[in-house]
């Protein structure tokens, strides 16, 4: 529900806050006091276009800010929270136009752009005059209000599920279908590479250590040199080992006689020797190790530089080779298994498509029931509304396959017929603009209790009547409002009388300067606005009395 509107600086209006309640709130004045600038003004703030007129001469920008009450359901805070925006039951949103015509919009005081804005708008308030293309005049929305109508929307929730499933099933079976086909095309080219793969027999890891055995072997010559002539410093005659030796037995000799000084010495040259023999015999397995077939570095380098070519053939590291050698021996295997495969997935697919075409069609059914029950209650709203010669008609007709998805196998379409014998349209097609906001109207009387729209605004819905339709046209203006917020502009004092509140828009002059107020109207004020609507310039007794007749009679 709109709370608040504050203006300023938009066209003739300087500074204007306005709050709002619940109920029928009409708004009255006479031609050119700027009912059409709050209006503007309140677009401006859901997100339509903005443009330089829109800021009042000499002022640098115009700006809206709207505040709205929302219950904790609201689709507004859906998208709120989809944005990553703070949500709750107060929503405030705000636009500015500069006088270059550049905008801004924000949502609590949050920077956004303005498709946002249009989005929330769309959901906040709905706006009904002779030129709106949005709301029930947008065919795309026929079916979900279709459908809240009936209460539909669980079972349409099971017909977007089936659906899905479906999809997901077709979706499986055109991608091994494409992997069957690719693999296929190329299964010669498989049978090679796995069978070379297979004699190659790549390890991961391999290729490191390979080169690291290479580098070894390269320098064998030097290495074999280095390690015998260590060996013989070691263990030759003049080695360390029998030099070694030697000392640990002349100590030993006399150690008796040095009074213990010399064991430490002794135990020190036995670890010593215990040590050099250890190395010794590391230095004989490295030796045995390097000192190895001159064939063996050809081989070496021969299994290497196959593993790198294969690598470079496929376009992958060495390391790489054996599970690029597993993902082909798959794809061969699919080719194998592929009859199977697609028939297992085309047998899913058709119990699938079946499942959802069966809850499809029920779905049709009760729409179709519904369709039917809807036509007959917006028929009994037209002849008080003058357009009793017109028929409201909601077309259900069948997609053709390729056409069906998660809402089923529908199109659905409200159609009229303003005149007997003439085909039915589209509404925004065949109903001309007074004609069009009373179907509006008589449309969102049946379907007041589904709408998720709290604000309903209808433009000048009076026009070209009077009388018994102007009385019947606000009788079904003030029922809407009993369960939402409706914003009335209007002409006509039957309408006016309605009203739960009454703002008169009135323009003052002052000097050269002209501007735009807002006054809310009670007791005798109302009754003075009315029989000016009734009577025109001059007031009579008998407009005040009229104009206390109507607002006597109001529900």
């Amino acid at each position: 529900m709109l709370a608040s509107l504050t203006i300023r600086d938009v066209v003739l209006i300087e500074r204007l806050t306005l709050s709002f309640r619940r109920g029928l709130c009409v708004l009255t004045g006479e031609t050119g006091a700027g009912k059409s600038i709050l209006l503007d003004a309140l677009g401006l703030a859901l997100g339509a276009r903005a443009e330089s007129g829109l800021v009042r001469h000499g002022a640098e920008q115009a700006a809206v800010t709207a505040e709205f009450e929302l219950s904790g359901d609201h689709p507004a805070l859906a998208i709120l929270k989809e944005q990553g925006l703070d949500a709750d039951d107060h929503l405030v949103v705000r636009r500015t136009v500069s006088a270059d015509g550049r905008s801004r919009a924000w949502v609590n005081d949050q920077a956004v752009g303005v498709g946002l804005l249009k989005r929330l708008g769309e959901e906040l308030v709905e706006v009904h005059g002779q030129f709106d293309t949005h709301g029930l005049l947008n065919p795309q929305t026929h079916r979900g209000v279709l459908d809240a109508y009936a209460g539909l929307d669980t079972l349409a929730a099971q017909v977007a599920a089936a659906h899905r499933a479906w999809r997901q099933v077709e979706e499986a079976r055109a991608n091994a279908a494409a992997e069957i086909a690719r693999a296929r095309s190329e299964e010669e080219y498989l049978r090679h590479a796995v069978a070379e793969l297979d004699a190659l027999a790549p390890k991961p890891g391999e290729e490191a250590e390979l080169a690291e055995t290479r580098a070894v072997l390269m320098h064998r010559e030097k290495l074999v040199d280095g390690l015998n002539g260590a060996f013989a410093e070691l263990s030759g005659e003049r080695g360390a080992e029998r030099s070694l030796s030697a000392a640990i037995r002349t100590l030993s000799r006399i150690a008796d006689k040095a009074g213990g000084v010399l064991d430490p010495v002794i135990a020190a040259l036995d670890r010593a020797a215990s040590e050099l023999a250890e190395a010794t015999g590391a230095l004989q397995a490295v030796s045995a190790n390097v000192d190895m077939d001159p064939r063996a570095l050809e081989k070496l380098e021969e299994r290497l530089f196959a593993l790198r070519a294969a690598a470079r053939k496929h376009g992958v590291d060495v390391d790489a080779l054996a599970a690029l050698r597993e993902d082909m021996a798959g794809r061969l295997l699919l080719i194998e298994d592929q009859g199977d495969l697609l028939t297992r997935l085309a047998r899913e697919s058709e119990q699938a498509r079946e499942a959802y075409r069966k809850a499809a069609e029920a779905l049709g059914g009760e729409r179709r029931a519904a369709a039917a029950r809807l036509d007959a209650a917006v028929a009994t709203e037209l002849p008080p509304l003058k357009l009793e010669k017109a028929r409201f008609r909601t077309l259900v007709e069948p997609l053709d396959e390729a056409e069906w998805g998660p809402h089923g196998l529908d199109r659905i379409a409200f159609q009229v017929a303003t005149n007997p014998g003439s085909p039915p349209g589209a509404l925004n097609k065949i109903a001309s603009g007074g004609e069009l906001a009373r179907f509006m109207l008589a449309l969102k009387v049946v379907l007041a209790q589904t709408s998720t729209v709290g604000t309903l605004v209808f433009d000048e819905v009076d026009t070209g009547i009077g009388g018994a339709v102007a009385a019947a046209v606000g009788e079904r203006l003030e029922r809407l409002g009993h369960g939402l917020q409706v914003l009335v502009v209007t002409h006509s004092p039957q309408v006016a009388a309605r009203g739960a509140i009454h703002l008169k828009v009135q323009k003052s002059v002052s000097g050269e300067r002209v501007a735009t107020s807002v006054a809310e109207l009670d007791g005798d004020e109302r009754r003075e606005e009315i029989a000016r609507m009734l009577s025109g310039a001059t007031v009579t007794a008998e407009a005040r009395a009229a104009a206390t007749s109507l607002i006597a009679g109001r529900g």
